[in-house]
């Protein structure tokens, strides 16, 4: 059983950045691949980023690509979301998620755990 909690959402205008961080219970969390989704109100949750078990492979949504950078911390159970040049359609509230493959794929129905979100606000 692993638990996930995200942190570091908010509040920032188009153009600024933030840091999610989620942290992982237990004691294999290197035996996972994480991802991020997210979802906006009114639509479905939605593919952001995933990292694999050693953090040496990583894939993107095109919508982030270039923007967002995923990365982790096995020592400390730790994954991170930096997003930079945030735009209002990145509002959403995100979702960390755990999968026990060595990689991870863009589907929600591969992973095995998820967190309970934390929200991200982009005004304009």
């Amino acid at each position: 059983q692993v638990q996930l909690v995200e942190s570091g959402g908010g509040l920032v205008q188009a153009g600024g950045s933030l840091r999610l961080s989620c942290v992982a219970s237990g004691r294999t969390f290197s035996s996972y691949a994480m991802g991020w989704f997210r979802q906006a109100p009114g639509k479905e949750r939605e593919f952001v980023s995933t990292i694999s078990r050693s953090g040496g492979s990583t894939y993107y949504a095109e919508s982030v690509k270039g923007r967002f950078t995923i990365s982790r911390d096995n020592a400390k159970n730790m994954v991170y979301l930096q997003m930079n040049s945030l735009k209002p359609e990145d509002t959403a509230i995100y979702y960390c998620a755990a999968d026990r493959a060595i990689y991870a794929g863009s589907l929600s129905h591969e992973y095995d755990y998820w967190g309970r979100g934390t929200q991200v606000t982009v005004s304009s």
